[in-house]
């Protein structure tokens, strides 16, 4: 990822391998890494049992939340792929209880129908 696609608020994707390293404490013995974006330092990390959502705070970035987000509470989601003028996708997904949709941006670069197969094999199982 770029930095400036950073700056933009695009995410872009991660290596999956590196990631499951990395998060080896917080994955659930058979859970296993699909797919992982970052945004600058937070990413977002979808695995074969949940959606996580990491939010690095302070300026060091020592303090971490994880925010777990199981597939069955996903009730809908969207994507918007990049236009000519517009050099973004987007991805919406919709959490039982919450209003408002979870929005986040992709560079166009990245294949938001791949991403939206990996949601979708899980949120409709």
């Amino acid at each position: 990822m770029g930095f400036l696609d950073g700056l933009m608020g695009n995410a872009s994707e991660v290596n999956a391998q590196e990631v499951q390293k990395e998060f080896e404490r917080v994955l659930a013995p058979s859970e296993r890494i699909e797919k992982a974006y970052r945004l600058i330092r937070d990413m977002f990390v979808f695995t074969n049992k949940r959606l996580i959502l990491v939010d690095k705070q302070g300026l060091t970035g020592k303090k971490v939340e994880y925010h777990s987000i199981p597939y069955k509470n996903i009730t809908h989601f969207s994507i918007e792929t990049a236009g000519s003028f517009d050099l973004d996708a987007e991805l919406k997904i919709w959490i039982s209880g919450n209003a408002l949709p979870l929005q986040k941006q992709f560079n166009k670069n990245l294949n938001i129908y791949e991403l939206q197969s990996v949601l979708a094999e899980y949120v409709l199982k």
